[in-house]
């Protein structure tokens, strides 16, 4: 094996994770916005003739997002926006897009399994003290419930870095499309994807850590109050 090449052109990979942690922070932000909405609307009580209709579009959603490839949400949202909406759409804009409502899905499901985890009695405790369920909510159970759910989006957003290497397909440089770069200067494709996969590990096992130790932190602090 030969790296030699790092030293001409180890800014490729530079720059490709600083796209990469860019394109994963704002899809993950982006992707928690709309799962909260989603949420709602799964728990939303709005019916048209005795159907309840957000809840119908969010279940959907949820489930063909989580039904189909990732590949094929970003190729749709590319291709999708310049001949359905006729819009000019960067590819990082149409990768960043793609992503976010792909995360949106998983990141629902994270917000409900977050709220159901909290004991119902804290509900019920809250109900008897005279707080409609809206006020108990934000108020007694959806901050119990944030301690559940910020390790598990923070999971997500380790799993969106390596999914952001499909962004690739489209042309976003991103970390796996500098190293197919590096590859066609250099004509050799084993040491740049060794690189890359180094980069990917030191990446996603740093932040781990990171998210336990804050994990064991936000534990910690709620055995002492």
């Amino acid at each position: 094996m030969d790296f030699s090449f790092l030293s001409d052109y180890y800014m490729y990979f530079i720059d490709g994770i600083k796209l990469t942690l860019f394109i994963s922070l704002i899809s993950v932000f982006l992707g928690t916005l709309f799962g909260i909405v989603l949420y709602a609307m799964k728990k939303s009580k709005f019916t048209i003739l005795k159907i309840n209709i957000f809840k119908v579009l969010s279940s959907t959603y949820i489930e063909v997002v989580r039904g189909t490839p990732l590949y094929l949400q970003i190729m749709i949202v590319y291709y999708g926006a310049d001949q359905i909406f006729n819009l000019d759409m960067p590819a990082i804009a149409s990768g960043i897009l793609a992503i976010s409502l792909n995360s949106a899905a998983y990141v629902s499901e994270l917000i409900r399994a977050g709220i159901e985890a909290v004991d119902k009695g804290q509900l019920e405790a809250a109900r008897s003290l005279g707080m409609n369920y809206s006020k108990a909510m934000f108020l007694v159970i959806i901050p119990q419930a944030i301690k559940n759910i910020l390790p598990a989006i923070g999971n997500e957003f380790i799993a969106v870095i390596k999914e952001s290497s499909i962004a690739s397909t489209i042309g976003v440089a991103e970390l796996m499309y500098a190293a197919n770069k590096v590859t066609g200067r250099i004509f050799r494709s084993f040491e740049p994807l060794i690189i890359s996969a180094i980069c990917y590990f030191v990446l996603t096992y740093t932040l781990g850590r990171v998210i336990k130790y804050i994990e064991r932190r936000m534990n910690t602090d709620a055995l002492c109050k």
